[in-house]
């Protein structure tokens, strides 16, 4: 579109900034100026003012600032050219027309993004579909609701090359527009194409505004890789979007969100599709997370956009320390006063949507609201593992606080974390005289330890096998290896599997009343209880039959991955230092063994 700079000017002239604010906002005239509560943040005392003779809009709180066209851009995520489109209406006047060129592009991307929707309708036919059935199972032994299916538009691609080919081109798309879109796969060879998405279920992804764009599609089989997003088209570039991000926008704006009700929407960034569902059912409407890649420097900006200080949510376990490091070195350069992050670790071997599931969003809210800072994060890095109370911990502190420093860009921040650290750095010499401490980068512990997590789960799998006794026959003896944290639920478990065993068709309100005349009956009514049933839905005795043991057994896989991942880690750090290529052996071959037991896999790797 051929804008010229002297268009825009007349066009701010013309439209008075608080009247466009004002349709968001209450205003209130102060002098020249008008102030109110910032539609990018939450607060409680206005901190936004507006100003029609300099023609911006600046909150002092979380530093947004902008003209009449950034306002628009921002608050109703339309792209330049459509707010200047609908600000000239306002004013009466008419934008200057696009080029040849420009018309074109705007077309073919009008073309694509149709292409996108049409096969959003396509994915979300079949998975109501017969062949969506095993799409919906998995939703459901995820705990994903309908009305969230249908917020987040999932849908089901069938395991065939070419159904969406034929159905899309029988709607009139082009196979090249289609390929274009990421929809279809052109061989390099020539040959056929064919459907990109193949037997996943679909997540769809859109825009600001909600458009969708591209899409990330799972896999319920064996097929690798596990997760496959669409690839870099005219619409769609994932270092510069993030999922759910139309529906944290709106989350912002609305204001109270989250459990508590307090406030305006968190802004939480997890690492994946599932995660971001899960804590959006869970009330957390601030969820997002990056499209299958680090977080990138785009990313980090759009997040700001939103909130200044965005939560940063990371999976409790190596991996997940290695990306808060990566996210960590993206957000030095790029800090600056009213801009920073804080960071959130999840119990080992949880993610967000396990621990929602098994410990629910008040827990999950907990953790938020004690999230660490980037200065304690920058602390713990440059801290290091050195041992506090020495000299060469001193100069080694000082050597990395200047490194650091120096990555950021502006002086006052400089300034700030500069003396910061040199504080902690002091105190830590003094107040830790004749003792040893030692460090990790951003290493956290979390407000629900991983005792009181895993006795949340077990819980939820005995509450299970009581309220569905036909469990018992297929599960008590993986049940009986399990270390449960509590006598009391591992003779509820023993008595259970006693009492099945004496009549095997024993119903569940049957082996509840036997279970009580045993002594059980406070932990029965305990664990058998609607608290429970939110967090593991099936426990429930009303859950779908069909649908309890999928659900069961993913939960007791879990169990199985926590305690497997803590006996492998302490084998390991025994023989962490030893040159020995038996030992080595050894521990490569006992993690391949917990591999095969918990998850039916020869990869050591993910356990």
């Amino acid at each position: 579109m051929t804008i010229t700079p002297q268009f825009l000017d007349e066009l701010r002239g013309r439209v008075p900034v608080s009247d466009v604010v004002g349709k968001r906002v209450k205003l209130a005239k102060k002098g020249r100026e008008f102030t109110g509560l910032c539609p990018f943040h939450s607060e409680k005392t206005p901190s936004f003012t507006v100003n029609d003779d300099k023609a911006f809009y600046h909150c002092f709180g979380c530093g947004a600032h902008g003209d009449v066209i950034r306002f628009v851009t921002e608050t109703e995520g339309l792209t330049f050219p459509e707010a200047v489109g609908k600000l000239a209406g306002m004013a009466g006047l008419t934008v200057p027309q696009a080029t040849p060129q420009e018309r074109r592009r705007a077309e073919r991307a009008k073309s694509l993004q149709d292409a996108c929707e049409a096969g959003l309708h396509f994915f979300r036919r079949r998975l109501d579909g017969p062949d969506g059935a095993a799409a919906l199972a998995y939703l459901r032994r995820r705990g994903v609701k309908p009305e969230t299916i249908d917020a987040f538009r999932l849908g089901w691609a069938p395991d065939g090359r070419s159904a969406l080919k034929k159905a899309l081109t029988g709607e009139g798309y082009s196979e090249n527009m289609l390929i274009e879109a990421g929809l279809l796969i052109k061989p390099e060879d020539g040959g056929e194409s064919y459907d990109r998405f193949r037997g996943r279920v679909i997540f769809p992804i859109a825009d600001r505004r909600g458009r969708v764009i591209a899409f990330g599609g799972r896999a319920l089989g064996d097929a690798q890789p596990k997760y496959l997003n669409s690839p870099e088209t005219p619409l769609f570039s994932k270092g510069q979007l993030l999922y759910g991000l139309d529906k944290a926008r709106q989350a912002v704006r609305d204001g109270p969100d989250g459990p508590d009700g307090k406030g305006g929407a968190d802004v939480i960034v997890t690492e994946g599709y599932t995660d971001v569902i899960a804590l959006h059912q869970a009330g957390f409407g601030g969820a997002v997370a990056p499209l299958g890649t680090a977080l990138t420097e785009s990313q980090i900006e759009e997040l700001w956009r939103l909130t200044p200080e965005p939560v940063l949510c990371f999976d409790g376990d190596e991996a997940g320390r290695r990306a808060a490091g990566r996210a960590l070195d993206r957000l030095l350069p790029r800090l600056v006063p009213g801009k920073t992050a804080r960071f959130v670790f999840l119990p080992e071997g949880e993610d967000p949507d396990s621990f929602v599931s098994l410990s629910g969003p008040e827990a999950f809210g907990r953790l938020v609201e004690r999230a660490t800072s980037v200065s304690e994060a920058l602390w713990r890095r440059v801290a290091g593992t050195q041992t506090i109370d020495s000299p060469e911990f001193a100069q080694n502190v000082r050597k990395n606080i200047e490194e650091v420093v120096g990555q950021m860009a502006e002086r006052r921040t400089q300034t700030d974390y500069r003396r910061y650290l040199e504080d902690k750095l002091f105190w830590a010499g003094r107040t830790k005289k004749g003792g040893v401490e030692k460090k990790k980068l951003i290493e956290m512990k979390s407000d629900v330890g991983p005792e009181e997590n895993i006795s949340n789960r077990q819980k939820a799998l005995l509450a299970a096998l009581i309220n569905h006794p036909q469990l018992i026959r297929g599960y008590g003896e993986r049940l009986v290896e399990v270390d449960f944290l509590s006598a009391d639920l591992a003779g509820l478990l023993t008595d259970a599997i006693d009492l099945h065993g004496r009549s095997e068709d024993m119903e569940a309100e049957t082996l509840k009343e036997h279970l009580r005349r045993r002594g059980h009956d406070n932990l029965v009514e305990s664990i058998c209880s609607r608290k429970i049933y939110a967090v593991a839905p099936f426990a429930d005795p009303a859950f779908d039959r069909a649908s309890v043991e999928p659900g069961f057994a993913d939960a007791l896989r879990q169990l199985e991955r926590s305690f497997a991942r803590a006996e492998l880690q302490q084998r390991l750090k025994r023989g962490l230092y030893r040159d020995d290529d038996a030992e080595y052996a050894r521990l490569t071959e006992f993690a391949s063994d917990i591999a095969r037991q918990v998850t039916g896999t020869d990869e050591a790797d993910t356990v």
